[in-house]
């Protein structure tokens, strides 16, 4: 069975693992998302898959704007992480994504699925091709 959870051992929140997703992290866009990443080869401690999201202040000046967005972030990703961390688990990898909203306008959830499922599909070939 297939658990749709996103536990606080699956958050990215370690100020010292953020800076260095930033520093020697790669990056792609997928409109109007962000998303930097790193694959290593060693197995985590606690979770093969690790997830961050940010929403900047300078397009939503209002934190309950912020907050949406990070929510239906969240959301669309965990319903979609399945795939990719059974993946990782094969392979032996971690991977740590970070999510940034870049976006100038309030999004619908349907676009933000659909950015997520595009963004994931690109990690997980990213993942295939790390293994070769």
């Amino acid at each position: 069975m297939k658990q749709f959870t996103l536990g606080k051992k699956e958050r990215l929140k370690s100020r010292k693992q953020i800076e260095q997703l930033f520093k020697e992290g790669k990056t792609f866009s997928v409109q109007p998302l962000r998303i930097y990443y790193t694959v290593q080869s060693t197995p985590a401690v606690t979770s093969p898959l690790q997830f961050g999201v940010a929403v900047g202040t300078r397009q939503f000046k209002h934190a309950v704007d912020r907050n949406r967005i990070k929510r239906l972030i969240r959301e669309a990703y965990r319903l979609q992480k399945n795939e990719i961390q059974e993946q990782l688990k094969l392979k032996n990898k971690t991977l740590n994504v970070f999510f940034i909203y870049t976006g100038k306008e309030l999004p619908q959830y349907q676009l933000i699925y659909e950015t997520v499922r595009i963004a994931l599909q690109k990690l997980r070939q990213i993942i295939v091709q790390s293994a070769t």
